[in-house]
């Protein structure tokens, strides 16, 4: 089948499955966003290719569902535009001002999101490579435990974002912190993701690319890029109306800090994010999300949910040992994050209700735990079956955020500040 003939059959398949499963998931409480994950692996061969291969496989063939990088798909670029639009939008959401303010409870959050999950994932690591399989021999104990310690540690930043503008959160005290916690937390995991590739390659300049070239992009992006961006804001509106060029020139920069931040080894979002938190706050911002929006969140970020899924096994664990050790991990995974955090943001004097629904949000791992995992999976440091219990491990996690805050912290939304 032609590529560009393929593509267009995925779209048309991920967009209508993406919302007939978005229908069932509002029926028991969950927002599309989790729909567009459970439907990405749904799609792939744990339920698709597992009953009907040879459409599957027509669908997406091996060198699409398998690939992290196949350069020959049209699905996997535009997967990543969709998330880096998307990324981008937060950044323009996001309020600096409020961070600011709450930059000891932001910081509180993240230490905490990062030491206590790490300390026990490596510590189950340990354990692990000792006691089980689940780790090839080539893998060393120093790098097992970077490795698990950064899968525990990661907080998923696009679905954490996608379920915070669900609850309607976006500006809030409590959306804000997490939002800035969960961006230096997934930073550092991408970090330490970098660092035991380094090892696994004996390649030490991977990490000083990835620290010394992620500082200097925040510094660029802040102070150089934010003021020239303020200072000629006037000249990409048009009576108060974000002209053609304003938007132009906004996607532009986008674009070249996704590939920045991906170029020195960090994900895109983040190169995005930043990009869009340094856009001006008044009308070039909110014009911006107003154009980006909607072709965004409705066709290109299904595609980067449902092409990491299209990666995913399901049903690997067979036997009682490997399902123990899936709910050590599980376990070790909600006490890390979501406990942690909560008490960290209790700690800093935000009051329960809101420290609570922060250690909520933090603890949904979603796709960008199953983007490092894999690549762990292709680069030999973990087992299939290891692999299979993180992403059991981040489904759990992202499935119980939505039901848990609004048990916990309930339905009333947050007031902006």
């Amino acid at each position: 089948m032609h590529l560009a003939v393929q593509f267009f059959a995925q779209i048309a398949v991920i967009l209508l499955f993406c919302r007939l499963v978005g229908v069932a998931a509002k029926w028991v409480g969950q927002p599309q966003v989790v729909a567009e994950m459970i439907a990405g692996v749904l799609l792939g061969p744990s339920l698709f290719g597992l009953f009907w291969p040879e459409w599957q496989s027509w669908l997406f063939p091996w060198d699409v569902a398998q690939q992290t990088r196949d350069t020959q798909s049209y699905l996997f670029p535009a997967s990543q535009l969709g998330l880096a639009l998307y990324m981008f939008i937060v950044g323009l959401e996001f309020r600096v001002d409020i961070l600011r303010s709450h930059f000891k409870s932001s910081v509180a959050v993240s230490l905490a999101g990062m030491i206590a999950p790490f300390v026990l994932g490596a510590g189950l690591a340990y354990y692990f490579i000792y006691n089980s399989s689940l780790f090839p021999e080539k893998t060393t104990p120093f790098e097992a435990m970077l490795f698990l310690g950064a899968s525990m540690c990661i907080t998923a930043f696009p679905m954490l974002a996608r379920i915070i503008h669900f609850k309607k959160l976006a500006g809030t005290t409590m959306g804000t912190v997490a939002i800035g916690a969960g961006a230096i937390d997934d930073a550092m995991a991408w970090c330490l993701l970098a660092l035991v590739l380094a090892s696994f390659d004996q390649d030490p300049s991977k990490v000083v690319m990835s620290f010394g070239g992620g500082i200097g992009y925040v510094v660029f992006v802040f102070a150089l890029v934010r003021p020239i961006m303020k200072r000629i804001e006037g000249w990409f509106l048009r009576d108060g109306v974000l002209t053609e060029g304003g938007l132009v020139i906004g996607l532009a920069l986008m674009s070249l800090g996704a590939w920045c931040t991906d170029l020195i080894g960090l994900h895109a979002v983040f190169g995005a994010f930043l990009m869009g938190a340094a856009m001006p706050r008044k009308f070039m911002s909110e014009q911006l999300i107003d154009r980006i929006q909607p072709l965004a969140v409705a066709l290109l970020l299904p595609l980067f949910f449902t092409y990491s899924g299209l990666n995913t096994k399901i049903g690997l664990l067979n036997n009682p040992s490997l399902w123990g050790y899936c709910l050590l991990v599980l376990f070790a995974a909600i006490a890390g994050k979501g406990i942690a955090c909560w008490l960290a943001a209790l700690a800093t004097g935000l009051p329960n209700r809101e420290a609570m629904g922060i250690g909520t949000l933090m603890n949904s791992r979603g796709l960008m735990e199953l983007i490092i995992i894999n690549i762990g999976l292709q680069r030999g440091v973990i087992s299939e079956e290891l692999f299979a219990i993180l992403v059991i491990m981040a489904i759990i996690t992202t499935l119980m955020a939505s039901p848990l805050f609004e048990w916990l912290v309930g339905k009333r939304p947050a007031v902006p500040q």
